[in-house]
C-alpha cells in the first residue's frame, strides 16, 4: 500500500492507509467502528437478522465509521454470526469502502489453511477492505466447542494458539521454509498465483488482530508487533491493565511502528434517556440467561420490563449496565469520549444492545450527529 496520508477536513485527525488505523470524523476523539453480533430479537427471524446487518453496515458506511465487525459464535439462539466469512461476503456485496472484517474467528475452531482460503476469497471480492480478527476462546460453551472442533482435547486449542497463528501467517504470506511439511501447500486466493506464469501479486493482505478479554492476548499482540483489540463491552475491569501490558510488550514490526488498540464498547443512543435504558435491559435479560444456560432470542422491551429479577440478578444488571454508555446522544458522546480518555484507545468499536433494528439503525445515526459526522 502507498503509505500516503488522508485527507482530511478540519478539525478531524488524519489517518493512515495502512489498513489499519483509522480516521477520527467530527468531534470524535478516536476512530469509530461498529461491531455487530447480528442478534436476533424475539418474533424475528434470522433472515431479518441478516437484512438488519446490511442495513447497519451500510448506515456506518454513509455516516463514516471506520470498519464494521462481525464475531463468530455458535448455538445461541439469539446470534446470528455462527460464519463470519459467509456473512463478510453478503456484506461486501452490498457496501464499497468500509473496512469489514471478523471480530473475530475463533482460530482453534478451524484449520488455519480453511482461514486463508476464506479470507483470501474474500479480499478478491472487496480488495483492501477485509481485517481478519483472531481470537482463542471457542465462542460457544465446551460441548459445542468440541463438536466443532471433532476432539474433547479443547485446552490444547488455546494452549497451541501462537503456533496455529503462525501457521495462518504462513499460508496468507506464502512462506513455509524450504522442508516444511506445507511448503508446497499454498492458500488460493494467496501469493502463490503472483508466482505462476502471467501471475500478478495483489497488492493487499488482510491485516491480522489478536482480539481477547484478558492479559494473554494483548501480551502476545504486542510482542508480535500487531494491532490489538480488547473487550471491553464484556470485560470492562480487565480493559486497562491488558492495554497497558499490550503497549508494554510492544515491539515495532513491518505491520506497526507503533502500538494500536481498540475497545468494544456497548453504547445505545435514543432521544429520551428512559427509553435507552428500556432498551439495553434487553441485552441485560439475555446476558442473564446466556450466563445461566438458557440462551434464547433477544427478548422484548415488554418481556424485559415484565420480568421478575432476584437480587442477585438485579446486581448483577447494575453492574453489566454500568459498562453500558446509554442515554440521549450527548450523554453517550460524553460517555465514549470519557472512556477514550480514560483507556488511551485508539479506536472505539461500538455495538448497539437492543431488540429491534430500528433502534439499533437509530442510535448509530444519533452518534453520528452528536460528533458531527459528515453525511455521505
Amino acid at each position: 500500500m502507498s503509505g500516503e496520508v488522508e485527507q482530511t477536513p478540519a478539525g478531524e485527525t488524519p489517518g493512515s492507509d495502512d489498513g489499519i488505523r483509522g480516521t477520527a470524523r467530527g468531534s470524535a476523539p478516536v476512530p469509530l467502528s461498529v461491531l455487530d453480533l447480528v442478534t436476533v430479537g424475539a418474533g424475528n427471524t434470522a433472515s431479518g437478522a441478516v437484512r438488519t446487518a446490511v442495513d447497519i453496515a451500510r448506515t456506518a458506511e454513509r455516516r463514516g465509521f471506520h470498519r464494521y465487525w462481525v464475531a463468530e459464535h455458535h448455538s445461541m439462539p439469539g446470534v446470528a454470526s455462527s460464519s463470519p466469512a459467509v456473512l463478510l461476503a453478503h456484506l461486501a456485496a452490498h457496501t464499497s469502502s468500509i473496512r469489514l472484517g471478523s471480530g473475530g474467528v475463533m482460530l482453534p475452531n478451524h484449520a488455519p489453511l480453511v482461514i486463508a482460503e476464506q479470507f483470501g476469497t474474500l479480499e478478491a471480492m472487496a480488495p483492501g477492505r477485509i481485517d481478519l480478527g483472531l481470537g482463542r476462546a471457542p465462542g460457544t460453551d465446551g460441548a459445542t466447542a468440541a463438536a466443532l472442533r471433532r476432539t474433547e482435547r479443547l485446552h490444547e486449542g488455546a494452549d497451541e494458539f501462537p503456533q496455529q497463528l503462525l501457521e495462518l501467517t504462513r499460508f496468507l504470506d506464502g512462506s513455509f521454509p524450504d522442508g516444511h511439511p506445507y511448503a508446497k501447500i499454498h492458500a488460493v486466493p494467496g501469493p502463490v498465483q503472483a508466482t505462476s506464469p502471467g501471475g500478478v501479486q495483489s497488492p493487499h493482505r488482510p491485516p491480522l488482530w489478536l482480539l481477547g478479554s484478558s492479559g494473554f492476548s494483548a501480551r502476545l499482540a504486542g510482542s508480535l508487533g500487531l494491532p490489538f483489540a480488547f473487550a471491553h463491552h464484556f470485560s470492562a475491569a480487565n480493559t486497562v491493565p491488558a492495554l497497558d501490558l499490550y503497549r508494554s510488550s510492544f515491539r515495532p514490526s513491518e505491520v506497526l511502528a507503533e502500538p494500536y488498540a481498540l475497545i468494544g464498547v456497548s453504547a445505545l443512543a435514543t432521544e429520551d434517556e428512559r427509553e435507552a435504558r428500556r432498551q439495553v435491559m434487553t441485552g441485560a435479560l439475555s446476558m442473564i440467561r446466556l450466563r445461566t444456560g438458557r440462551p434464547g432470542l433477544v427478548p422484548t422491551p415488554e418481556e424485559a420490563e415484565a420480568y421478575d429479577f432476584s437480587d442477585r440478578e438485579r446486581d448483577f444488571v447494575d453492574t453489566w449496565l454500568g459498562n453500558v454508555v446509554h442515554g440521549t446522544p450527548d450523554a453517550v458522546r460524553q460517555g465514549l469520549d470519557d472512556l477514550a480518555k480514560r483507556t488511551g484507545a485508539d479506536e472505539l468499536m461500538i455495538t448497539a444492545n437492543a431488540h429491534g433494528s430500528a433502534a439499533r439503525l437509530r442510535s448509530y445515526e444519533l452518534i453520528a450527529e452528536a460528533y458531527g459526522f459528515p453525511q455521505g
